[in-house]
């Protein structure tokens, strides 16, 4: 299939510049193509997943990724679909993200092996020596203020306001294409949806200033069934740092999404073939409780992403924790498992029987509810049943001398710490 054709079956393209041009140089190949990445954080999330997954394809197609790193644009603030402006951050702090993600590119793309291995670019490399003169001379002399103004980018944000440093981002992405094609001949930007109005301001700056053509594709915005995007500014970010999302919890958020949605996103976060893909989606559809669908998009994602044996400890924690087998798992995959969970700091005087310990803890709100839930079965100690009204917490119940988890019910977890 040609990778144009399956980048659209997978539901990985939503606009381009030219599909007929663009589907001939692909043919002629290979061709050179960029994604840039702005360090708005120090990780990136499962909303860059999309564009870093769709380069992958383009590179085991035979095409020549570059993976630029936005050290300047990253001091600036893109203001593409934002309400308001970006706070700008110091250049110690974006040197420090530059880094961070520059690794976490690492990961995904091959910068090692092959005619088309990938290059990483930063570019403040050429934006940190332009004089600001030369930039207007040079640059900002091909982009009229209504083209500028033209922009959705620009136009949601005019009655709101919006400071010229914001406004000049989409001339600075547009450049950052204009070099790539005249330093690498690079003649393909990838970006998501939201981008479109800086990544075509680089195709215009390519026309206008080399009598070049310049192609984009950009990406879908990834929603849910229910319109709710994935991302940092929905305060729901699923990042590709594990120590500010845990295999684990990326694992349970795949294997939470629903029905309507697992499909789709087999095809566009995974590396199964459309074959195999198809042969689960008949088998999710005849029996959906079984979870088969979800259970694929879990263990490949999380694998993708954080490796094999990170995958199997997230599937081990799972298994366990419904188990209720709290024994069976380290303090540190415990402390994966239950992040985010109630946790409760016991002082060194505090008073450790049972009853008293789930009052001051706030697993329950009164004596007299954690007398009756521990004598109707329904308080656990390390995932052993507690009934004794009299039992006392001890330093046997301190798993690794760090802590206790106790259980209420079926799933409610709370965690004391020593």
């Amino acid at each position: 299939m040609h990778i144009f054709d399956e980048l659209q079956e997978r539901g990985l393209i939503f606009q381009t510049t030219d599909e007929e041009a663009l589907r001939k140089a692909l043919e002629e190949g290979p061709v050179s193509y960029y994604t840039g990445y702005d360090p708005t954080a120090d990780s990136l999330h499962l909303g860059h997943l999309v564009a870093i997954l769709t380069s992958r394809r383009l590179q085991l197609a035979g095409h020549k990724p570059y993976a630029l790193v936005g050290g300047a644009t990253g001091l600036i603030g893109d203001p593409s679909f934002k309400d308001a402006e970006r706070s700008l951050q110091t250049k110690e702090t974006v040197d420090g993200w530059v880094k961070s993600i520059q690794g976490q590119l690492s990961r995904f793309l091959d910068f090692e092996n092959g005619e088309n291995k990938a290059v990483m670019v930063n570019n403040y490399d050429w934006f940190g020596s332009i004089s600001f003169i030369n930039f207007l001379r040079d640059v900002g002399k091909y982009f009229t203020v209504n083209y500028m103004m033209s922009k959705e980018s620009v136009k949601k944000r005019i009655e709101t306001g919006i400071s010229y440093t914001e406004f000049a981002y989409q001339i600075m992405q547009g450049y950052d294409f204009f070099v790539l094609n005249q330093d690498y001949n690079v003649t393909l930007q990838i970006g998501g949806s939201d981008q479109w109005g800086n990544m075509t301001a680089g195709t215009e700056l390519m026309r206008r200033k080399a009598d070049k053509t310049g192609h984009v594709i950009t990406v879908p915005l990834i929603t849910d069934a229910t319109g709710k995007k994935f991302g940092k500014s929905e305060g729901n970010a699923v990042w590709l740092n594990a120590d500010k999302t845990s295999p684990y919890e990326m694992y349970q958020f795949w294997m939470n999404v629903m029905d309507a949605d697992a499909v789709r996103f087999l095809k566009i976060f995974t590396f199964l073939s459309l074959d195999e893909i198809e042969d689960i989606r008949k088998q999710f559809e005849a029996a959906p409780h079984e979870r088969l669908a979800q259970k694929v998009l879990a263990r490949e994602v999380v694998t993708l992403v954080h490796g094999e044996e990170a995958y199997k400890e997230a599937l081990n924690i799972t298994e366990q924790l419904f188990a209720g087998n709290i024994k069976n798992l380290s303090v540190k995959e415990l402390k994966q498992g239950l992040r985010g969970v109630p946790n409760y700091q016991v002082q060194a005087d505090e008073n450790l029987n049972i009853v008293e310990i789930l009052v001051s803890s706030g697993v329950v709100n009164s004596k007299r509810q954690a007398r009756e839930d521990v004598q109707n079965g329904a308080i656990y100690v390390n995932g052993e049943r507690i009934q004794d009204l009299d039992y006392v917490l001890s330093d046997v119940d301190k798993l690794e001398n760090e802590l206790t988890v106790i259980r209420r019910g079926k799933k409610k977890y709370f965690v004391l710490t020593y």
